[in-house]
This record gives C-alpha cells, structure tokens and sequence, in this order.
C-alpha cells in the first residue's frame, strides 16, 4: 500500500483498517458496522459519516485517538 495519510478523502475504510487496525475502536464506538461490511473496500470515512449522519470532523478525531492511544 503507498504512503497513505489517515486522512486522505479517497482512502477506503477497508485499506483504512488494513494499515491503522486499531481505528476499528473510533468505528465502535460510532456503532457503524464498517469493519467486514464488503463495501468498505469502496467507501470512504466521508461515505461512512454520511451514511450514519455522523459529523466527520469529530469522527476523524476519534480516529486519530485511536491510532495515536496505540503507539
């Protein structure tokens, strides 16, 4: 996988969680069933959010405090 930012807009969840698996806690704790859906593979977090009409800045800093609370 090429050098990806965790906020990259075209990044799917499904690469998402390939690189970053413990930003599966930020998709929990949103209740959103992206982690195994075989649509992540096309989704993005911008498709997430408004899929489950949550609000995409706060999510992503719940995605960063994952990924950053492992290292």
């Amino acid at each position: 996988m090429p050098d990806t930012s965790l906020d990259d807009p075209k990044l799917p969840i499904a690469d998402l969680l390939t690189r970053w698996p413990q930003a599966v806690s930020a998709f929990a704790l949103y209740r959103m069933a992206c982690p195994g859906c075989p649509i992540s593979r096309f989704h993005t977090v911008q498709d997430a959010c408004m899929e489950y009409d949550a609000d995409e800045k706060l999510f992503r800093a719940e995605l960063h405090k994952a990924v950053s609370a492992v290292r």
